[in-house]
């Protein structure tokens, strides 16, 4: 279909968009009711964003690309927020303020935020029940509710951390949902193959419901030697024994960088991890249900650790990270239908209880060793849209899987998320891979296998 192509009556796709439209913003101000408008303020480290802005964000995003260019007569709702709440998008054209001063953003008010989300509700609600609906608008709104369940992802993350650095260490929410597991299934090794493999997402150009993001495209073909990964995610247990044989010590496990960063930021556990005297293991960790004690969480994935982290235990263990064909490929005919994700409202990974592949969606953003750049013959999408993805193809690394801040809807095989290595604020973890399973569990010590 041609992108400039129009669709002449209100069709099944744009009933179906607006539904989704409808429970992408309304999950986003589900996970902001706890929160006061103090707490909406916060920015407690330069990657992360205010609550508050976040929700002014992802408003901007759909009045500067859909409502703007396609519904006639569009009153912006401030003439200031066009370049307030702009993120980094520079071809606008428009100052952008610096990221790291967002908590000084007073005003707006939250209440002026939240009229501006639901003035912004309402024009895009009147555009999806136009009689003319354009192809790209369909695709750009799209495009934005993919870009809300990106930032309600963040806003979790980043509130976690807001609320671990406050010295009152406030909790989100009183409890988190039960484990379905209580002890981990021991680590086997699943067998790949490997050879010529499809990498990538297909596009159906033809339905405009139909979605990836640029950095997923083309499909295209990888070679990869057979090889094999961990049946689950490594654990809390698995962690702690990599630290208590001084992991964090020992140079010749890290990267130069990683090193560097361990010595300087004087990294001995998991961001969260805080030593404590009453729990058994001498450690307690954060979470969104305030503190607990590591012995509760032992079987569980360990989570919020760096690329460096992940490496330097692969490495301990004698193995390695998967590459991320590797992880698509495994993760191609799996679905995410059971997986811990945001739907289902647990908040912290749960034990892997399965001798086959799990854990692959959910629980814990995956690392992989593989570099983000663009798969052969990749093209960002045209004009400021181009900035989404591309402009980042530098110093970052691939994760794969999602997490449980991820809504289910949002991730697939081919989604590639990416941060640089020494990020640990977002939930991430680790996946062993080896080439050979045999050669990996004759290098893997004994108290990780058991």
């Amino acid at each position: 279909m041609a992108t400039d192509a129009i669709l002449t009556a209100i069709s099944p796709a744009q009933t179906t968009l607006l539904q989704q439209y409808s429970d992408a913003r309304r999950a986003t101000q589900a996970a902001c009711a706890s929160l006061t408008a103090e707490d909406q303020m916060v920015q407690s480290l330069p990657e992360a964003s205010p609550t508050k802005w976040h929700q002014a964000h992802t408003s901007w995003f759909f009045e500067t690309f859909v409502l703007r260019p396609f519904l006639p007569g569009y009153k912006p709702f401030h003439p200031d927020f066009e370049w307030l709440f702009n993120s980094y998008y520079r071809s606008l054209g428009n100052e952008i303020p610096e990221k790291k001063l967002r908590a000084s953003f007073s005003r707006p008010s939250l209440d002026e935020i939240r009229n501006y989300r639901s003035h912004v509700d309402r024009n895009v609600t009147q555009l999806l029940q136009t009689q003319v609906v354009s192809y790209d608008a369909l695709r750009r709104i799209v495009l934005g509710i993919q870009h809300e369940q990106q930032h309600l992802e963040l806003l979790l993350t980043d509130i976690k951390h807001a609320f671990y650095t406050n010295p009152l260490h406030p909790v989100y929410r009183e409890t988190i949902a039960p484990q379905h597991a209580t002890q981990a299934e021991a680590a086997r090794w699943i067998d790949f193959a490997g050879g010529l493999q499809q990498i990538g997402y297909a596009l159906n150009s033809d339905d405009p419901l139909d979605f990836c993001f640029d950095n997923e495209t083309p499909q295209h073909c990888e070679y990869l030697e057979p090889y094999a990964l961990q049946n689950r995610l490594v654990t809390c247990a698995e962690y702690l024994a990599f630290m208590n044989n001084n992991g964090y010590g020992r140079a010749e496990l890290w990267l130069s960088e990683g090193i560097h960063a361990v010595e300087h930021e004087h990294w001995e556990s998991p961001l969260y991890w805080q030593r404590s005297n009453i729990d058994s293991t001498g450690w307690r960790v954060f979470t969104l249900g305030g503190w607990q004690g590591l012995s509760s969480l032992l079987e569980t994935p360990v989570c919020h650790v760096s690329l460096f982290e992940a490496d330097a235990y692969a490495r301990w263990c004698g193995c390695r990270l998967p590459t991320e064909a590797e992880w698509e490929n495994a993760a191609s005919p799996l679905i995410t239908a059971g997986a811990n994700l945001l739907d289902t409202n647990s908040l912290h990974p749960r034990a892997g209880n399965s001798t086959k592949l799990t854990q692959i969606f959910g629980d814990a953003w995956e690392w992989t060793a593989s570099a983000y750049t663009g798969y052969p013959g990749y093209a960002p999408l045209p004009g400021a849209l181009g900035e989404y993805n591309g402009k980042f193809m530098s110093s970052q690394m691939v994760l794969r899987g999602g997490s449980v801040a991820t809504p289910a809807s949002h991730i697939r095989a081919t989604y590639r998320n990416f941060f640089a290595p020494q990020t640990r604020w977002q939930f991430s973890g680790i996946r062993l891979a080896c080439s050979l399973a045999k050669d990996a569990q004759q290098a893997q010590p004994e108290e990780v296998l058991t």
